[in-house]
């Protein structure tokens, strides 16, 4: 085993980790990205307000994703019905 694996377990069976926040959601959105890797894409040039810029780059960091899957992701959502306005 390499050290960092050894770390790992290590850490495992001291109880120190613990399991990622919604697991499910992370995995769908690593499969969206990795299905959209393979569209056809345009390059679009949007401007939006400093502080949704601000808030896109601080949830796509919460998400672990860079900002730009996050926006493709929040317009592809939307434009097919999926993401809805709550009221």
């Amino acid at each position: 085993m390499r050290a960092e694996e050894v770390e790992i377990l290590d850490s495992f069976e001291r109880g120190e980790l613990r399991s990622a926040r919604a697991v499910e959601r992370e995995v769908e959105l690593a499969l969206e990205a990795a299905r959209n890797t393979f569209n056809k894409t345009k390059r679009v040039n949007l401007r939006v307000t400093e502080r949704d810029f601000k808030l896109a780059k601080a949830r796509a960091r919460e998400e672990g994703i860079p900002y730009q899957t996050l926006l493709s992701s929040v317009v592809h959502k939307y434009l097919s019905g999926r993401l809805t306005e709550k009221r």
